[in-house]
């Protein structure tokens, strides 16, 4: 059985193996889980009393669960709960609104009392969900809750460095009730793994980068199945003239820093009013300067470890190069190695060339990028000025903020927060404009883009029905040209 070594981000060590899956093994799943899945497409109120028990069986493990996630994330115990808090939600969520959702409903008919016509969502099959290793618990549950809630069965691949996680959130869901084969997680060579699970789903829901996303779009597109992206972002913060500096900061760096920065909607641009400029800077520095870096099994630590070298490295790289380009670093700017190997200061930039990648490109890590404006005509221009449109936020008055708000062309807006305000209402849709994906988690459409429309049509025993010969259209078509102009 081909092995794959897990490494910790917080040590560099070998954290622990775990099988990698052929292509072949991935098929089987499929297999395995569409025998499976009708029986548990039976019945939604059932399916809604396991996820009940799924919710309960979360939080009385929360502190084994936020322990594994720190250990392959690096990710510091405030974030770790952030993450399990927005997991019980999503459960929590789709365990009371599934039935309603799910069930049938009357429409009005084309001839009335002659007709009656019903809908009623029908689950796809196997879904397959391709999950990243930045949120490991929280987007699973994001995807295949609703994904098992609309009645289908589904293969995931987990990402090798989060794969222990995942593996858990599955078991406690066996544990609750899921049958064996309706959920079943799988992991390997990126490439291989994931274009399986694209390639015999009959629906697939895929986070990650905006390069990869394509990939699954084509394959998906080629098969003339459903898909949902959840993509890049290159997340912009204008904080309006006449906010309250010290809260825009506070407000500033904890969406930017959540999760170390390694989050698809965490605020990466910071646009402040030119006159504004120098004092907000001042303020921001000496507010990060006093955050607590590390990880450890208490909640101390602001900031944790970023998940891999590879992180690391990306995140300085970006850093160096905008320093190249002209940027200067107003606090931050290096890496933590008398922490761990993946340990990276939050770091602040300014005075950035208005051509320099960093404004462009998604850094996924903990920097920000500080521009001034003089007017919110500019600072809406500059914070359009991307092909994401994943995430936004606004700090300042709330009335002039909601504004704003539906000139900003991200998929969601935040007015005096960074991404919570949004991400946690799960009742609201969540996705991306423009490259930043397609279709929304979250909400009602997190649960129906799972499923297939049945549209149902039944003729009324009655006196006088539809007309199928020629002397019957005679007779009945004046009629019927009258109903229609009355209806």
């Amino acid at each position: 059985m081909n092995q794959i070594s897990v490494v910790s981000p917080l040590t560099g060590e070998k954290l622990h193996d775990i099988k990698a899956f052929s292509a072949t093994e991935v098929a089987d799943a499929f297999h395995i889980a569409r025998q499976a899945q009708p029986a548990w497409a039976e019945s939604v109120q059932r399916r809604a009393v396991v996820a009940k028990k799924l919710a309960a069986l979360l939080a009385k493990k929360q502190d084994a669960v936020m322990d594994l996630l720190q250990a392959e994330t690096g990710k510091s115990r405030s974030h770790a709960f952030e993450e399990v808090a927005g997991a019980l939600g999503a459960i929590s969520y789709y365990a009371k609104v599934s039935p309603k959702l799910m069930r049938r409903k009357k429409v009005k008919a084309a001839v009335p009392f002659m007709l009656s016509a019903f809908v009623e969502p029908a689950p796809v099959g196997v879904v397959g969900v391709i999950t990243p290793w930045n949120y490991p618990l929280a987007l699973t549950m994001m995807d295949v809750i609703p994904a098992l809630m609309a009645g289908n069965a589904v293969v995931q691949k987990a990402d090798n460095q989060t794969a222990k996680t995942v593996q858990l959130a599955r078991d406690l869901a066996v544990e609750a009730g899921v049958p064996q084969g309706i959920w079943q997680v799988v992991q390997g060579d990126a490439a291989e793994v994931g274009n399986a699970v694209t390639d015999n789903a009959d629906y697939v829901a895929f986070t990650g980068s905006t390069p990869t996303g394509r990939i699954v779009a084509e394959r998906a597109a080629k098969r003339l199945i459903g898909y949902s992206l959840e993509l890049g972002g290159k997340n912009p913060m204008i904080v309006l003239p006449g906010a309250n500096l010290e809260q825009a900061a506070e407000i500033a760096l904890g969406s930017a820093f959540g999760n170390a920065g390694q989050l698809c909607v965490s605020i990466e641009r910071l646009y402040v009013p030119n006159h504004a400029l120098a004092e907000f800077e001042a303020i921001l520095k000496r507010r990060i300067e006093t955050m607590q870096v590390g990880s450890s099994g208490e909640f101390a630590h602001d900031i944790g470890s970023l998940t891999s070298k590879a992180q690391i490295e990306r995140v300085a790289g970006f850093v160096d190069r905008a320093v190249d380009e002209g940027a200067k670093v107003l606090t931050g700017g290096k890496k933590l190695e008398q922490l761990g190997p993946n340990f990276y200061a939050p770091t602040v930039l300014t005075a950035v060339p208005k051509t320099a990648e960093i404004l462009t490109k998604e850094v996924f890590g903990p920097v920000i990028a500080l521009v001034g404006y003089d007017s919110l005509d500019e600072a809406v221009e500059l914070a359009n000025a991307t092909e994401f449109g994943l995430n936004a936020a606004l700090v300042g008055d709330k009335r002039k903020a909601l504004e704003i708000a539906s000139r900003l062309m991200a998929g969601s807006v935040n007015i005096n927060e960074g991404y919570r305000a949004s991400m946690a209402s799960m009742a609201a849709p969540m996705g991306g404009m423009k490259q930043s994906g397609m279709g929304r988690r979250s909400g009602p459409q997190g649960l129906l883009r799972f499923t297939e429309t049945r549209t149902i049509g039944v003729a009324n025993k009655l006196p006088i029905g539809l007309p199928t010969r020629a002397k019957e259209y005679k007779v009945m078509a004046p009629l019927m040209t009258k109903l229609t102009k009355w209806i």
